[in-house]
């Protein structure tokens, strides 16, 4: 057997090359085109910026539970044991600034 090609042959595989190379170079073109490397920076951008916000909101969210559980019983009652201290503490702190400002003032 012979792997001869034929004339015809061999223009066919060079007018498929040509399109494949021409497709190649349509998609490089696409890629470093500055409205696609801008599109795909920001595409990164928001992405780093919902992944950020989204650890940010499961942090606080379970240090707002942490602190809940810390004055609240499950089933929703008061723990009045750790909420009177700390409301103790708080009016007194507020006394305390109220009369260090009344003091500046006068």
């Amino acid at each position: 057997m012979s792997d001869a090609r034929t004339p015809a042959q061999i223009e066919a595989d060079i007018v498929r090359r040509r399109d494949q190379l021409a497709e190649t170079l349509d998609e490089i073109g696409v890629r470093v085109h500055p409205k696609t490397v801008i599109g795909d920076a920001k595409a990164k951008v928001a992405s780093t910026v919902d992944r950020t916000a989204g650890r940010a909101f499961v942090a606080v969210n379970r240090t707002v539970f942490d602190v809940r559980a810390q004055f609240v019983r499950e089933d929703g009652a008061p723990r009045l044991e750790r909420l009177v201290p700390v409301a103790v503490v708080v009016v007194g702190l507020v006394g305390l600034l109220t009369l260090s400002a009344r003091r500046r003032r006068g």
